[in-house]
Parts: C-alpha cells; structure tokens; sequence
C-alpha cells in the first residue's frame, strides 16, 4: 500500500494547472498528485479514490472553491482543505469560514505553496497514528461542535452579515451568553466599560475572539462533571485563559497581522482540550497518569503516552482538526509541547502557543516541580527568536490581557 500523501489540485485555467504541474513535478516521489478543472470533476475523483489534501482555485464556473470546500468537508471530513483566493475575493471567503483549513493569496509563490503543503502533509502524518485512531475509537463521550459555533459559521457566510445577527445567534443560548458576558466583564479582558449584551461583547472582542471563547466555553462545559482528584477544571480553564492572552500578546509584539494573533489565542484557549477528554473518558487512567506524573516528577504527557498510548496534544489535535480548525491553530495544539517537530521555521501561533503555555506554567507556584515549564531554546535559536525571549517574558509578567 503506498504511503505517498496524496494531493488533488482544482483550478478551472489549463495555464494554472500545467504550471502547478511542472512547479511541483521534482515532489513525484513523496506525492501522489492529480490535476482537474472543476469542483464536480474533483468530487467524482474523490469518491473513486482519498486524498489527504486538496487545494482549489476560488472563482470557478458553475461550483465555486467556497461550494466544492463545503461539498468536501460533508463527504470527506478528514482531507485538508486549502482554497486559492485574489485579494479581490473577500465576500467569498467569508462563505469558507469553517469550511477551509487554510487560505493562500493569489499569485501564490512556489515555495510557499510546497511549505503549506508539506506541513499539513506532515502534520497530517504525525496525526495518522494506529495508536491515536485506536485510542480515539475507544472514546465514549466525543466533544461536540456548540450549535451555536455552527450557527455563527453558517452566519459569517452570509453578506454583508452584522453583527447584530452574529449578537442574537449567541442570545439564543442562555447558558453561553452568561458564560461569555462573565468573563468579557471579567479583569482578564480589562475592557473599561461593562459589557451588557452578546452583540457589544462581539464588537469589542470580534468575531474570532468570541468564536474561540464559544468553542472552549463548550468544550469545558461537556465534561464538567469529571472528578479526579487533582484535575480541577476551573484551574484548567483560567490557565487556558492566560496562555490564550499570552499568545495573542506574544504575536502582537511581534508585529503579527490580525489572523495570526486570532490564530494565537484560539489555540491558546484549546491547547489542553485533549486533557479533559482523556480525564473524561478514562477517569480512573488519567488519574493514574497524574499520580505517576507527581511521583516520578516527570512531565504528563509521558505517563500519558505510557497508559494509553498518546498524549493530549495528539487527542486534541486530532479531534480538533476534525473540526475543520485552520491549520496553523491544529498544529499549534498538537505540537505545543514538541515545537521543534514543525516544518515551518518562522514565527507562527505554535511559536505564540509553546511559549506561552511554558510562561504562563512557570509563574505556578509548584513551576519548579513541573517538568515542561521550560521554552525549548533550541527550537527559538532555529527561527533566529531566541533574543526575543526576555521581551516575552516581560510581558508574560504584565496582568493578562488579550489587548495586544
């Protein structure tokens, strides 16, 4: 059986695919690559044959990328989606929203276009684990999608969309809207005014902030009722909190466009979901995994790979990126604890994420007990970041805030 990542391209000009055709023809052997000229033709292939990634033009006659990436994420939920688009092609991004692994602009460089490729191949590949699938199939109480989080897609893909609508969508859940509203008003966001209702918490937040808080709030939300002694929820989320605020501000400092630092804090905030799936589907396990962490003062995520053969990076990464998460966030959860695995050696939000995951960790007061509360020096000198530490560090001392 080959073990080659197989990658269909869709773009309805002959001159484009001949051109991705040569550009990628030295990849031959590590990839399996078709080439056609419409959204049906490429649904047709892929109900003869998988493909781990596919990558389609935006404006297309008779089914536009928007439609096919919709089309392909009912049929075929675990292929990497990637949509082509011009910079004049706004309204129809917002229809890709939750639909689209990740975006690239039009003309897309070469190499950029192979580096995207290759590491979501590669992530793709550190994902497909027999013991990850196994452990995934033994689990009894999956994370949900929030309705709502649908609902707020559905709506993005509309034009001309307000946030008035985006306000009432969240209103309609009485438990969410608390939530949000709670910790919009809470020190953490440091907003100067109150906030009364779910639309003035979308305009001061924005949407990808308010989606990221629905995703995590629901996520921790379905498996409150787990009891290990040890594992506290409430310890959990207040640490997701901060590193989600690190990791934005990290980014900022960084001089990083608003996709990115939105890209920052949503992996911030569900770095550790596989922790509480794991913790909820083998409680007894997971709290073995704990006690045999604090004894041995090893980090958890090798007792966890020692019990069920996986860590919680690898389960929230996993079921997250089924989700249809953009890949730069799957990634960064996956691997926020073994940054130097990336192929992308450039600041991105596993570089946000690791950090500040490590910072926010040290400031705990058992820090010095607590294996992986140290940043891996290592993977910073690789991107030329390593100078930029001590900055990180001065902010990671400063209240948290997402303001950044």
């Amino acid at each position: 059986m080959s073990t080659k990542k197989r990658i269909l391209f869709v773009d309805d000009e002959p001159l484009v695919l001949q051109g991705l055709q040569r550009m990628l023809r030295h990849l031959r052997t590590e990839w399996e690559m078709a080439f056609v000229d419409s959204g049906p033709k490429a649904l047709a292939l892929m109900e003869q044959t998988p493909f781990d990634v596919i990558v389609s033009d935006m404006r297309m006659p008779g089914m536009n990328g928007a439609e096919l990436l919709n089309e392909v994420m009912k049929r075929h939920p675990k292929t990497v989606r990637f949509i082509l688009s011009g910079h004049a092609d706004k309204e129809l991004i917002l229809k890709c929203v939750g639909t689209t692994h990740q975006y690239l602009s039009k003309p897309c460089e070469p190499e950029a276009l192979k580096a995207a490729i290759l590491r979501a191949a590669a992530l793709g590949a550190s994902l497909d684990s027999e013991r990850l699938k196994q452990l995934v199939a033994r689990l009894e109480r999956l994370p949900s999608i929030p309705s709502v989080y649908t609902e707020i897609v559905e709506k993005l893909q509309q034009p001309d969309v307000a946030l008035e609508e985006i306000g009432a969508v969240i209103a309609k859940d009485i438990g969410m809207t608390a939530n949000i509203l709670k910790l919009v008003n809470s020190a953490f966001f440091g907003l100067r005014r109150q906030i009364v209702d779910p639309t003035e918490a979308v305009t001061y937040l924005g949407v990808e902030t308010v989606k990221a808080l629905v995703l995590s709030i629901h996520a921790f939300e379905q498996f409150k009722d787990v009891a290990i002694e040890g594992f506290s929820l409430s310890s959990l989320w207040q640490h997701s909190l901060e590193t989600a605020g690190l990791a934005r501000a990290i980014a900022g400092a960084e001089q990083a466009e608003g996709k990115l630092r939105d890209e920052s804090f949503v992996a911030g905030m569900l770095h550790d979901a596989g922790k509480v799936v794991l913790a909820a589907n083998f409680t007894a396990q997971y709290a073995e995994a704990m006690r045999l962490a604090r004894a041995g003062k090893t980090e958890l995520m090798a007792t966890e790979e020692q019990l069920f053969g996986a860590n919680h990076a690898d389960v929230g990464g996993y079921l997250l990126g089924l989700w249809g998460l953009p890949v730069p966030v799957v990634e960064a959860i996956t691997l926020h604890h073994n940054p130097a695995r990336s192929l992308n050696k450039e600041f991105t939000p596993l570089t946000a994420v690791h950090v500040a995951n490590a910072l926010v960790r040290a400031r705990a007061p058992e820090a010095a007990e607590l294996p992986g509360s140290q940043v891996d020096a290592h993977y910073l000198t690789e991107l030329g970041l390593a100078g930029r530490l001590e900055a990180w560090k001065a902010l990671a001392k400063e209240p948290a805030t997402q303001a950044a």
